[in-house]
Formats: structure tokens, sequence, C-alpha cells
């Protein structure tokens, strides 16, 4: 079959070229936020324009198209909606018996006060569910927790957005920056060095942000003892393992260290007035336990199935647990009629590169999702449920998931659509024409790529070799600008319609996106700006120059 080159300025001139190319991203976020469309046939709609202008613009081959189409779908399903499913899957056994009480009553035991369960649970475990497993997996289960504790589903949501965006570079064992150093060919230490040297300032801030963002600025009056010794003790970690081990470990071992710190600092200071939320509304199937002394037996009990899922979440981690499954069974697939069909041009990828792969990697025993869903009827087990109240509940959870996993299918196939038709590429380019202002803007590229098509891996396969390649231009760090992609693409994390949806299936909140999109939208360009007002300063202005790894 014949190789179809991508054409990134069709019409002869960038600026219309790129007006067009935003219009699927345009009609999806205007749907959604402003016309108060479910977000699941906004998606489709998107869908359908990002097809159009591929095919009838970008002259698209329309079978590349259909693959494209049918691939994204794929990819969203497995591994993210398995993820998903598992999750709320787990959530929704927890719910059954009724732990609600004791789960909230053991924390406040520790952490009596909202905003600090906040910066625990969202911050410091969200780090460290996200160190492991990435893909949704800390929003989904920290979103599920703050419910639990009292928090109302559009700060449950929004929260655990937020917080999910320090560590996110550095998620899943380091991924998105092996990755990026893989697609640009920089050295994968020196990038995670670069990066170690951007995050933790922002790491820093975010546990005061979230504070901010729930209750304002009493909030940081009351309790800014431990926003700073999580931020510190998560930053700190993170710049030390980041520049002197590499990626894989950063989240996992700053994540531990906030939740300890942060424990610690509660044995011997509490703030003076403390902040409870009412209990939970009695929810449909739910138990009530019968309320008693909250021993250590009914704490563990509470408590246990998040345990366990920590557990099976690290282990699934594991790059030798990983490669042990896979050499059992991990089927790969060359999606037809898309596999080495579509040819990246420069400025995107240097002349003569390899065309693009189309390789679906069917890893059912690998994937995070199967480790969460092993874990769930263990816990399941655990609390007493028998394989026929876990097969009714796991399709009571199907049912409540159906739009969600129909979203995110959908959102993927407009991701994959815009990224083989080249349209996501026109609008980086059009960002990489602003000259020495680019390491301003350049930052937010990988803002807009995790924006577009919800994960930094994928921004940093997108855009990497575009960083790199325009760096060079302009007498820039390729290694600043590579690291700039996907410190900047962290902070798009909160936006992106996948993210969005994780958070608001894991709330029971589904046809709320745009609510929760309004709330974390401008929190999400704030910091995008701050980053790249920062690489800014690193790429031109004394002493932050000095930080660039040379």
């Amino acid at each position: 079959m014949a190789l179809w080159s991508q054409n990134y300025d069709p019409f002869g001139n960038i600026v219309l070229s790129t007006m067009v190319a935003s219009i699927p991203i345009v009609i999806l976020l205007g749907m959604i936020a402003l016309l108060h469309i479910r977000i699941h046939i906004a998606a489709a709609v998107g869908l359908i324009a990002a097809l159009a202008i591929s095919v009838g613009v970008c002259h698209m081959p329309g079978d590349i198209a259909a693959a494209a189409t049918i691939y994204g779908a794929a990819y969203g399903l497995f591994p993210i909606g398995w993820i998903i499913l598992n999750v709320i899957f787990l959530y929704q056994l927890t719910v059954q018996r009724g732990l609600f009480d004791v789960v909230r009553d053991s924390l406040a035991r520790v952490a009596p006060d909202a905003r600090i369960q906040l910066i625990l649970i969202a911050f410091a475990f969200g780090a460290f569910v996200e160190g492991m497993a990435g893909f949704g997996t800390p929003v989904a289960i920290t979103a599920a927790i703050l419910i639990q504790l009292g928090f109302r589903p559009l700060h449950a949501s929004g929260l655990a957005l937020i917080a999910n965006t320090a560590p996110v570079a550095f998620g899943s064992l380091g991924i998105p920056i092996t990755t990026l150093a893989q697609v640009s060919g920089l050295d994968v230490y020196h990038l995670s060095a670069m990066i170690g040297r951007q995050l933790p300032f922002f790491s820093l801030v975010i546990p005061f942000w979230i504070i901010v963002a729930f209750d304002g600025w009493r909030g940081i009056r009351a309790v800014w003892p431990a926003a700073l010794t999580a931020g510190l003790a998560f930053a700190i970690p993170q710049f030390l393992v980041s520049n002197f081990h590499g990626p894989w470990l950063v989240d996992i071992i700053a994540g531990v260290s906030a939740i300890v710190a942060t424990i610690l600092l509660l044995r011997v200071w509490q703030p003076k007035e403390i902040m409870r939320l009412e209990r939970p509304a009695a929810v449909e199937g739910v138990t009530i336990v019968d309320s008693g002394p909250l021993t250590p037996k009914r704490v563990a009990f509470a408590w246990m199935p998040w345990v366990v899922l920590t557990i099976f979440i690290l282990c699934w981690g594991l790059p030798v647990v990983q490669k042990k499954l896979d050499t059992v069974a991990a089927p790969k697939f060359e999606v037809p009629h898309l596999h080495l069909r579509v040819q990246h041009m420069p400025p995107v990828a240097p002349p003569n590169a390899e065309p693009e792969k189309a390789i679906f990697k069917f890893n059912y025993l690998s994937a995070t999702g199967s480790g969460i869903l092993l874990a769930a009827i263990v816990a399941g087990f655990a609390m007493g449920f028998t394989p026929v109240a876990m097969l009714r509940a796991y399709g009571h959870t199907f049912w409540r998931v159906r739009f969600s996993l129909l979203t995110i299918a959908a959102m993927l196939s407009l991701g994959y659509v815009t990224k083989y038709a080249g349209t996501d590429a026109t609008l980086g380019i059009a960002l990489a024409h602003t000259g020495v202002a680019y390491p301003f803007f350049g930052t937010l590229l990988g803002w807009l790529g995790v924006a577009l098509t919800g994960s930094d891996t994928a921004s940093n396969v997108l855009f990497g070799g575009l960083q790199k390649i325009t760096a060079q231009q302009l007498h820039l760090s390729p290694v600043l600008m590579g690291a700039a992609n996907s410190a900047g693409g962290v902070m798009g994390k909160m936006v992106d319609a996948q993210s969005i949806v994780v958070a608001s299936t894991a709330t029971n909140w589904y046809g709320h996106e745009d609510s929760i999109l309004r709330y974390v939208f401008w929190h999400s360009l704030a910091l995008a700006t701050l980053m790249g007002i920062f690489v800014y300063l690193q790429a031109y202005v004394a002493p932050f120059t000095s930080m660039v790894v040379k």
C-alpha cells in the first residue's frame, strides 16, 4: 500500500491552516464548556470534524483515517478504559460494604482536618500511585477516596486533577521521560535531571495551590505547615532522585516521603481550627456498618481494599513482573491500513525518518488494569463477597461507566486521527514560529499536547522531535526544550477530556464534565504560564541559565 506524507500547511498559509486544524478542539471544548452538551456527544462530534478535516482538507486516504479511528478507540478501551472499569469495580465493592465511616474516622484520627486530608490523599498518595501506574489511575483512586471523606463531587474531581500535575512527568516508572529520550535521541539522564530542575519548584507550590482552590487564603493561614512539609518532602527527593538516579523511582520515593513527613508533622502539630466535612449522603446499595469503637481490626478492614490495591499496582509496575507476564501473553498486532503508511515530514521529523508505526499491544496480563482487577477480586473475597455477588457488582459497574468508556474511546479516536493526519503538528509548528519567545511558547506546546492527547507520554512522542529541531535552529538547549515539553505538559493533564471523564466517573458525577472543565481550566492555564515563564528564565536569564543541563 502507498505511503502517505503529512502536509502541515495544506492551504499554503500557516495562519489559515492552523485555524482549520484547531476546529475539532474548539468544537469539543466549546460544546462541553459553553453549550453544556454531554461529553460523549461532544467527543463524537469532535471526531467527525477531525475526520472531515483530515480527509477533506489534508487529503488523508480514507482507509488510513478509518484505521486511525479504530486504533484510537481500541487504545482508549485498553488500557485506559480497562483501568477505569476495574478501579470503579473495587470502589463499588467498598461502597456495598458501607466502609465510608470507618475510613473517614480512621483518617480523622491522623488528619482530622479536611484540608490536610486533601494534601495527604490527592497530592502525596496520588503522586505515589502516579509513579506506579499513571494513565488516569491516581485521579480515579484519589477522587473516589475524597468522595468517601465527604468532599463534594466538584471538589473531589477538580482537586484530584489539579494535584495530579507535578508527578506526571515521572509517572509509570518514568515512561514519559524514557519515551521522550527514545523519540528525540536525547540522553535520558540529562532529560531526567533537567525536568528535576523544573518541576520541584511547582511540587512545592501545588499543596498550597489546592488548599487555596478549596478553602481560599484562610485555608493557607490555617494549614500552611502541612502544605510546606508535604511540598518540601516531595520536591527535595524529586530533585535528588531525578538528578542522581534517573526517572524511574522519582514519584514513588517522593510520594512516600511526603506521606511520611506529613504524618510525622501531625503527631506534634494540628491546626487550631479543624475543618470537618459533613458525612457523605447515603448511597443506594450501601450496607451501613454498625457504629462502635474504632478498633485496629475495624480500621484495617476498612482500609484493606486500598492497601491490597497499592500492593498489586506496585508489583504490576515492576519491570521484571511486566516482562515475565508479557512472555506469557502479550500479542501485538500491526494495524492494517495504518502501520508504516504515514510519513512524518520536516520540521516535525528529520528527513528520511521512518514511517509512523501503528502496533496495538494487547498485554492483557501485564496491563495495570488487570492488576487492579485481581486486587479487587482478592479484596472482594476478603470483604466476604461471593463470586456471584462480585459478578453482579461488576455488571453494575460496567453499566455505570458505559458512557465514560464510549467517551474515552471517542476521545482517543479523535486524538489518533489528528496525530496521523498531522493537524496537531500544524498547531505545534505555529507555536514554533515565535522566535526568541519560543522557550515560553514551546512549554505551552507541551501543555497543548497533553490537553489534546491526554498523555504526557503521547505529547512527548508527538512534539519531542519538533522541540529538539526547533531548539537547535534557535540555538537553544535541546535538553531544556525537550524537558519543557514534558514539564509544561503536566499542567495540561487536568484539562484533557480523558482525565475529566475519569474524575467524573470515579465520583459518580458523569454528565457534569462541563463544570469540572470550567473549575480546572484557569488553574491549568495559570500553572502552564508560570512554567513557561520559568523555562524562559532558564533559557536566557542568569542565574537561571546555570540550571540548564549541559
